[in-house]
């Protein structure tokens, strides 16, 4: 989660028309106060039962955690990528991530005629 923190300007254009919301199975206060302490600028949602995890395949059963699955939803609310599991250690991972938010929540253009 921390590269995400640390590369939220650049993948996520600053948050500008994106939402992201990482789930995990730990509990809602652990996660509250862990973005509090790291300063997360995404908000974080708690599956104690993991039925978000099983809803969207993401749930490893034999360790009983979700899996660190991503999902980029477009502007039409449809799963527009899906990578399972995302490589936090693979520089192409975040390129890759960067373009599908590009191209769902472009940056603005700079008008260089003024």
């Amino acid at each position: 989660m921390e590269a995400y923190r640390d590369q939220y300007a650049t993948l996520f254009n600053n948050g500008r028309n994106v939402a992201v919301i990482g789930i995990s199975v730990d509990a809602d206060t652990t996660l509250a106060s862990w973005a509090r302490e790291e300063d997360f600028p995404i908000v974080f949602a708690s599956d104690p039962g993991s039925k978000v995890g099983q809803l969207y395949g993401a749930y490893d059963a034999k360790n009983k955690v979700d899996n660190r699955s991503l999902y980029v939803v477009g502007p039409d609310g449809r799963i527009a990528y899906v990578t399972k599991p995302f490589k936090v250690l693979t520089p192409s991972a975040y390129t890759d991530l960067a373009a599908i938010v590009d191209s769902l929540a472009p940056p603005p253009r700079l008008d260089s005629a003024k």
